[in-house]
């Protein structure tokens, strides 16, 4: 009886050990020690010979509305598809505010995708990479993706990478980050306002005193929502909402609780001064987001700027938008992770699902058809880079553009000039880079205390840094709560990582 035990458990461990050497040899049904078959359709020019491959059909999740026309689309986006490298995909698309926590729970559930959009600020990349929701790219960027490392900024790559692993694709687009204040024009020209030499929050002043005294009550001087943070010179190693910040001219590289910081201080009083002018609106602080551009009823707001954006922002506005920057543009490694496609650490195909990231970052036509849509359908081409849209587009089509792949490769409007896509490279060569470009902090270490710190924020920092609570009572009482909640502890271990990376840098 034994013996036969045995005999049965020396089967099943042979069968094991089989299934697990089968795995190992490859896909696509490479025997051992041959190339898989995406390897072999790779071609010496570096293009793909779709016919040595089987077909496969993609899974992918976008940010954004659904589209109705999307089904349409997507039939050419996948006849296109299979001539290039005899793959198919299927385009899932969750909307703005649902997107991150229904992407954690298809995570979770271990859902066989391939690729989904992430960034700093959706689905957020660092900590799914660092938990292993993503699959290491560098080998698959080596042999299926060099289109990609031939078009893209190598500092967006190196500035996404997380312990030297690339875990996402970043979009090509502005790499660097530059806030502008965005002025309604009609404002500016009705009470000849000069914003020649307006820069900082308190140079706002004058103006927006002008429109308080002189216009209904219904127009918004400065028209900010509760996530409104004054500017400073710093990077944020777990983003704006907390605050801990490096300053950008730093000569000793430390981690500060911004909460100590003159310049903070200044901006709250200066937010609270305008707060009971009213200047902003009364309920800023439970406001969630502002719809002036919609109604045109404001003169000033905060934004993050690219190259030629007031004509985008007048274009949909309806009527005229200008700026004024408030610093130079920085390169930030949360810059650099704005726009993002990962491939799930569950997807059967990697291979094809790099094939086709390396297509939406070199392929100018299907880049194109996966923003605009069709051809005579949602957008008329007309000379040279330009094309109109047409109604189909913003009523069945208007997908986001900035989360689709490289932005150098897509069509222009009517307005925009033609270097345009120069100009972003330019703009991108001119920034200054931040200290601390390319540090990834794993919170793993204080995740009991970044959530407690976290949780402080949410109660304190809307109404404090839109000027909705006396900071002369209430800055001492946040101070105190966000050290019980263990910000300093918070501060040390970026630190400590920060060190040790920045000294790995130095060898």
């Amino acid at each position: 009886m034994f013996k036969k035990k045995a005999s049965i458990l020396s089967l099943a461990l042979v069968l094991l050990l089989t299934v697990v050497l089968s795995a190992c040899g490859g896909k696509e049904g490479a025997k051992s020690g041959e190339p898989a078959k995406e390897e072999t359709a790779i071609q010496s020019d570096g293009t793909v010979d779709a016919s040595k491959l089987d077909p496969v059909k993609l899974k992918m999740y976008m940010i954004g509305p659904n589209q109705k026309d999307l089904p349409k689309v997507q039939e050419e986006i996948n006849k296109y598809l299979t001539e290039k490298i005899n793959a198919t995909i299927e385009i899932n698309m969750i909307d703005w505010g649902d997107y991150s926590q229904r992407m954690q729970v298809i995570t979770s559930s271990g859902e066989n995708y391939d690729i989904a959009f992430t960034s700093s600020w959706a689905f957020d990349y660092l900590p799914n990479a660092a938990k292993g929701a993503f699959k290491p790219l560098n080998d698959l960027l080596d042999q299926y993706g060099q289109g990609i490392k031939e078009a893209l900024d190598p500092r967006f790559l190196e500035g996404t990478k997380v312990n030297g692993v690339n875990y996402g694709i970043p979009a090509n687009k502005e790499l660097a980050q530059q806030f502008v204040w965005r002025f309604n024009k009609k404002y500016l020209d009705k009470y000849n306002l000069d914003i020649s030499n307006v820069t900082t929050l308190e140079d706002l002043e004058p103006l927006l005193k002008t429109i308080k005294e002189n216009e209904p009550a219904d127009i918004t001087p400065l028209a900010v929502p509760k996530s409104f943070k004054p500017y400073l010179p710093v990077d944020f190693p777990l983003g704006d909402e907390i605050p801990i910040g490096m300053y950008l001219d730093t000569k000793d590289f430390k981690f500060v609780n911004l909460l100590d910081t003159p310049e903070l201080k200044s901006a709250l009083a200066t937010m609270r001064k305008y707060y009971k002018a009213g200047y902003v609106r009364e309920d800023v602080a439970t406001l969630d987001g502002i719809d002036n551009i919609k109604t045109g009823k404001w003169l000033v707001d905060r934004e993050i700027t690219q190259p030629y954006a007031e004509l985008g922002w007048s274009r949909n506005a309806g009527y005229d938008i200008v700026t004024r920057p408030m610093h130079d543009p920085v390169i930030y490694t949360s810059s650099a992770a704005g726009s993002m496609m990962a491939i799930s650490s569950y997807s059967k195909n990697p291979e094809r699902a790099m094939m086709f990231l390396n297509l939406l970052n070199t392929d100018e036509k299907l880049r194109n058809m996966i923003q605009y849509g069709l051809e005579g359908t949602h957008y008329k081409k007309l000379e040279g880079p330009y094309i109109e849209d047409m109604p189909a587009m913003q009523e069945n089509y208007a997908m986001p553009g900035f989360a689709l792949g490289n932005m150098f490769l897509t069509y222009l409007h009517e307005g925009e000039p033609e270097d345009k896509w120069e100009a972003f490279e330019k703009f991108n060569s001119s920034a200054v880079v931040a200290p601390t470009f390319g540090f990834n902090f794993d919170t793993a270490p204080v995740k009991t205390e970044v959530a407690a710190v976290t949780n402080v924020a949410k109660e304190f920092i809307p109404a404090l840094y839109t000027g909705s609570i006396d900071p002369d009572e209430y800055l001492p009482k946040a101070k105190q709560k966000f050290q019980d909640a263990g910000i300093d502890k918070v501060i040390a271990e970026a630190q400590k990582q920060f060190d040790e990376w920045k000294a790995a840098q130095n060898k």
